[in-house]
């Protein structure tokens, strides 16, 4: 007897089935991060934004993730992402950069998430100037990662994929 002949009728065989949507997760950075690869190399590297989201797009893809990488200096509109990003449940990877030590506007939006949100420094902050170590975001997230460099986004991107959706 075969596969085909022990399955129920009606019940598609495994190649047959759609493959699960990948699950979408918006990748967020804050002001200054378009420059990256031309800000302080030393200390953020050289790495540019969109090779950035190049590799972490790739990563994504690799992890069953939808990655959607976003940049902007307005503080009005990284509120408005993260409005949407609760509206609809998406897990978030957020570099707040400047914002983290003092926007509130935005620590807010962040406490209304519905789903994971790591906040992701390239730096250490807690090894950089005085201003530089207290985060107004890191209390409502639900993780921070700081100080890897690149690879904190994709050791984001790594657990929220391995988060219930």
């Amino acid at each position: 007897m075969t596969i085909e002949q022990t399955r129920a009728p009606g019940v598609p065989m495994l190649a047959e089935r759609p493959a699960a949507e990948p699950r979408p997760v918006w990748v967020l950075n804050g002001v200054n991060l378009g420059r990256l690869g031309l800000r302080e190399p030393e200390v953020y590297g050289s790495t540019t934004h969109a090779a950035l989201a190049d590799g972490l797009v790739s990563l994504g893809s690799d992890l069953g993730l939808a990655v959607e990488v976003r940049q902007t200096d307005a503080e009005s509109v990284m509120v408005g992402w993260l409005h949407a990003a609760a509206d609809d449940s998406i897990p978030v990877v957020l570099n707040p950069a400047a914002w983290t030590h003092y926007s509130i506007a935005i620590r807010d939006a962040v406490a209304q998430r519905t789903a994971d949100l790591v906040e992701v420094h390239l730096s250490n902050v807690a090894a950089r100037e005085e201003f530089r170590h207290r985060s107004v975001i890191s209390a409502v997230a639900t993780g921070t990662i700081a100080g890897l460099g690149m690879e904190g986004y994709a050791a984001a991107l790594r657990f929220i994929a391995g988060r219930p959706a």
